[in-house]
């Protein structure tokens, strides 16, 4: 929130112009810049309108709070109005969406979206937009969360005409989704009246508003609850039940005794981690037990809430980053799950960080901090990045700093990779992770290996899996240069050259570009066999093969292993990575995404020495296989 005060305080202050002053000033201090041209331009024009339509309504008493920002959430409200309804007495909220279009119009294929001239993308209806931001404030503050008729929502397009905007309300309105035109200016100051009462002082249910408890609401567990329910598709087993009970138990003991714990479930790719997630999440909200689930991975956060909540929007705001607790009230959670917590960065600040919130507090500890029972699952030698501090040491040091108890639960079997424990053994010798040097591959019926002489041909032999039903992908490590995202309808750049074959990365940013699917559907989206994929965007995730290039950063000499940190292009290594870590991160890295196949895994080196070394370990009778696997 950028401020608050009575609607006759903001209206006297933006006759003054002090108030934009203020507003620039908290902004650039919350986000350490100053707020763009056009962001200051629309407080100028719209807060005077929301002010003045206030005191015309007599409703001068009513709190505002103008850019609140909603919880756990980077996205800002426009104004807040706090008061106390005029016929139940009870607090009443209305969340205002301020727009100083004069005309807009649905789009043709989605009437939730719109079209305006100042943009040459599509906007969402701010209808739909505001209604949109009372379903997330009521499903994560508790000040309204089993009080949901208490909270409001109004677009009011103040330049606007209803012939201008008369398409946008094709779409449903209800009471968290109103429009109101400078035509209709005077039902917008009736709609006020109906809602907040001109003789109370609407400071105290703002404060009500600002000390609500950031947690999940009961209504939105019991849909999250249903949605998990009807995906389950996984019996949990062995020592995946014994994780799963271990969490319910510590809960339960949380409960009845104040006691806090922190528990740490450890195992490789495919022991069923993510799977023990979810299914502790549907429980956990079906017994109502306030619960979250968050990652570090943007690739990995987006598909489970596509996942999770492909049905129920709401569902899909239970799914948070690391770096959402930054600043909520200690053991405000019962439970939060932290899945691919080998991911954990230092500390949860970045370039946006308001300047109060750089405290240098360990993102271990804000996690353990914002709950009862902190749960990590996570895999040590997934860890790719310098700064990642997901380790089992790490997260005993922060509980035991904390004076909490920290049980560690291992898993053992696993499910990717066919299930076969000597393909993952397979790999972290080769690749050095144990001691005792590479191994020959011994076939087990499970997994199947190949070695390919040419990307061409890896490629091709992938192509015939796909036309006969499976699931696969290429990736590589990050060998080679990565060029800026193309415009819509430009071909990708192919960045990943080999000899005559090249082909693109898998796109970077968060919109599908000429036909590629954005950087997080990369892995689960059909379209992503045509771009080679980093291990940013394959971790966390399996395919049924999985072919694998390893690149000039990891080559055969001799009788071992040499990483090269001159031939990789990743930008997180910079010269003060000690080249210990970029040897960790590299091994690592090829670690991830050879253990992304579910059926068999293909590799090709771009090192004549190593390839052969490959072809010494796999044996000649596995490449003849290419004919008829």
């Amino acid at each position: 929130m950028l401020f608050r005060a009575s609607a006759e305080t903001v209206a006297v202050s933006a006759l003054d112009g002090s108030l934009f002053l203020h507003l620039a000033e908290q902004f650039a201090h919350m986000h350490g810049h100053r707020p763009n041209p056009s962001e200051a331009r629309s407080w100028e024009r719209s807060i005077p309108a929301l002010a003045a339509a206030l005191s015309d309504a007599g409703l001068g008493k009513v709190e505002i709070l103008l850019e609140y920002a909603l919880p756990l959430n980077s996205k800002r409200a426009d104004a807040v109005l706090a008061g106390v309804h005029p016929r139940t007495g009870e607090p009443s909220y209305v969340i205002v969406e301020l727009k100083q279009w004069s005309e807009a119009a649905p789009t043709e294929d989605d009437p939730s979206l719109c079209q305006i001239d100042a943009y040459t993308h599509p906007v969402l209806n701010p209808i739909e937009q505001v209604r949109r931001y009372c379903e997330y404030l009521i499903n994560f503050n508790g000040a309204v969360s089993d009080h949901p008729g208490r909270v409001s929502g109004v677009a009011y397009l103040h330049n606007a005409t209803e012939f201008g905007v008369a398409g946008l309300r094709v779409i449903e309105t209800d009471d968290h989704g109103q429009l109101f035109t400078a035509e209709r200016r005077g039902e917008f100051l009736e709609y006020l009246r109906a809602k907040l009462s001109p003789e109370h002082l609407g400071a105290s249910t703002a404060d009500d508003l600002l000390s609500g408890k950031t947690v999940p609401s009961k209504q939105l567990m019991a849909v999250a609850a249903e949605e998990v329910r009807n995906r389950e598709q996984f019996v949990l087993l062995d020592e995946q039940q014994v994780a799963y009970r271990m969490v319910l138990n510590a809960v339960r003991q949380a409960k009845r005794s104040d006691h806090k714990e922190v528990l740490v479930v450890t195992g490789g790719p495919g022991t069923g981690k993510s799977v023990i997630a979810l299914s502790l999440l549907g429980e956990l909200y079906r017994q109502g037990i306030p619960a979250l689930h968050a990652t570090g991975s943007k690739s990995f956060t987006t598909t489970m809430r596509k996942v999770a909540g492909a049905r129920k929007r709401e569902v899909q705001e239970l799914f948070k980053y690391f770096n959402s607790f930054m600043t909520t009230e200690k053991n405000s959670l019962d439970v939060i799950i932290c899945d691919e917590a080998h991911r954990i960065r230092e500390t949860s600040a970045n370039r946006y960080t308001r300047a109060e919130h750089r405290t240098g507090t360990p993102q271990i500890d804000e996690l353990i901090d914002v709950a009862r029972v902190p749960v990590f699952l996570l895999d040590e030698h997934q860890v790719v990045r310098p700064g990642e501090m997901g380790t089992v040491d790490e997260i005993r040091a922060a509980a035991a700093r904390k004076g909490f108890t920290c049980r560690v639960v291992p898993l053992e079997s696993q499910f990717r990779c066919g299930g076969s424990d000597a393909y993952l053994r397979w790999v972290v010798r080769l690749l050095g992770l144990e001691d005792g040097g590479p191994v020959t591959w011994e076939p087990d019926n499970r997994m199947q290996l190949l070695i390919a002489d040419s990307p061409a041909e890896m490629e091709s032999f992938l192509e015939d899996r796909r036309a006969q039903g499976y699931g696969a992908r290429m990736s590589a490590g990050y060998c080679w240069p990565w060029s800026p995202e193309p415009k819509a309808g430009e071909p990708l750049a192919a960045d990943v050259v080999i000899g005559q074959w090249s082909r693109p990365w898998n796109l970077r940013g968060d919109r599908a570009v000429s036909g590629a699917p954005p950087s997080s559907l990369w892995a689960t989206d059909p379209a992503g066999f045509g771009q080679v994929g980093c291990v940013y965007t394959a971790q966390g995730f399996e395919y049924d093969w999985s072919g694998v290039i390893l690149g000039p950063d990891f080559v055969w000499r001799g009788d071992h292993w040499v990483t090269d940190r001159t031939q990789s292009k990743d930008p997180v290594f910079n010269k003060s990575t000690p080249d210990a870590d970029v040897d960790r991160l590299i091994r690592n890295t090829y670690k991830v995404l050879l253990t992304r196949g579910m059926i068999g895994t293909i590799v090709y080196s771009t090192d004549a020495e190593t390839r052969a070394k490959l072809r010494e370990l796999v044996g000649a009778e596995t490449v003849s296989v290419f004919a008829g696997v």
